[in-house]
């Protein structure tokens, strides 16, 4: 594993190919018939219109009765610059909103236009744009038939640390944002969503100055939180939670904190939601041993079952461009869950009681022929 040092210092003079010219793109429809289908994780991807995908530190959301997905994320189309937080300095751009992209098959994407928008007039609104909005989710509530997204909110100096809340009767928005709040009085940062089978529906978070997670459950109308709080990895520092859920096993996909350097990610298991979970290792396999050190040099947003397709999810994560944040890459890479794990429990000489989860390099990639006709 790499020295957060020697992170940053790879950060720093990253190699040209981590960055593709802007002028080599995966431009879906003119994308020549030998590319049709095909993934380039780190090419700079164009909508259906031919304009830059703006879907950052996202995820997606599949709706069943159409077979549609939506792509929520950050656009950050806007210019770079330096903020001072209660830590350090960090690369910015000014909230613009939620971006939100809909397809289905996952590779040509339609822009839907900005689900949730900053405000440039309102100087105490959450969403003014000197502050931040970060990591957006959304799940589908049957009961209240509300798309309801969860973000991470801000102040510009980073000292806010809330859970932010949104709602919309349709997945292309507008959503309407209802506020923010510290869940159960702690901070929140790099945060995801996770809806299980049950219906149920969590809220995790980084906290305690990012050195542990903390796992919530919300209300039914999933607008609240519920009075039960987990803390994991206490004094481990890890961010950019992505769960889901395999064999009725719980899994979490996170990364070291590192700032926007790319870091090792670890992949950890659980039997119940709110733990205890163990750590399994690092999920990347193929590349270079520095690629697999840095998870292919880009941090983790989500991680998307793909319908159709058992035991097989979609790995999305974020190749930040700390100098210019709007062209930062999606790494997309196919997450499987398949086979035993390959060492025993450390310290107790038994076998966990998990499957081997790989997420696999590969430059170019494409998921099977007509997958998305399986979709239920």
């Amino acid at each position: 594993m790499l020295e957060k040092e020697e992170i940053f210092k790879a950060s720093s003079a990253r190699n040209v190919s981590d960055f593709p010219d802007i002028g080599l793109v995966l431009d879906p429809v003119n994308a020549p018939a030998q590319d049709r289908n095909f993934f380039f994780p780190g090419r700079h991807w164009l909508d259906s219109s031919g304009n830059s995908i703006q879907a950052h530190g996202g995820g997606i959301l599949y709706v069943p009765s159409t077979g549609i997905f939506y792509w929520y994320g950050e656009n950050k189309d806007g210019p770079t610059y330096y903020a001072p937080t209660e830590y350090e300095s960090l690369a910015r751009v000014d909230l613009i909103g939620v971006s939100c992209y809909s397809s289905k098959d996952l590779w040509l994407w339609k822009y839907e236009g900005l689900v949730l928008e900053g405000d440039k007039e309102d100087e105490s609104s959450d969403l003014y744009y000197k502050n931040v909005l970060e990591r957006p989710k959304v799940i589908y509530n049957e009961r209240s038939q509300q798309y309801v997204m969860w973000l991470h909110i801000d102040s510009a100096n980073y000292t806010k640390a809330s859970l932010g809340v949104a709602v919309s009767s349709r997945p292309e928005g507008p959503f309407e944002f209802l506020g923010s709040k510290q869940p159960h009085a702690f901070e929140s940062r790099d945060m995801t969503v996770f809806k299980d089978e049950d219906g149920t529906a969590y809220v995790v978070y980084s906290s305690e100055g990012n050195s542990a997670l903390h796992i919530t459950p919300l209300q039914d109308d999933y607008l609240e939180f519920r009075n039960v709080m987990s803390r994991v990895f206490v004094d481990q520092h890890r961010e950019a939670p992505a769960v889901f859920k395999h064999r009725g096993i719980y899994y979490m996909v996170t990364s070291d904190c590192t700032g926007w350097a790319p870091n090792t990610a670890l992949v950890h298991v659980a039997e119940n939601m709110l733990g205890p979970w163990e750590t399994a290792g690092n999920p990347c396999v193929g590349g270079t041993s520095w690629f697999r050190s840095t998870t292919f040099f880009s941090q983790g947003s989500f991680v998307l079952p793909l319908p159709g397709l058992p035991n097989t999810f979609l790995f999305m994560a974020d190749r930040w461009n700390s100098t210019e944040l709007r062209h930062s890459r999606y790494v997309w890479l196919p997450l499987t869950v398949d086979g035993p794990v390959d060492e025993p429990v450390e310290g107790l000489f038994e076998f966990p009681f998990w499957w081997r989860v790989s997420i696999r390099w590969y430059s170019r990639w494409k998921l099977p022929v007509d997958w998305e006709k399986n979709k239920p």
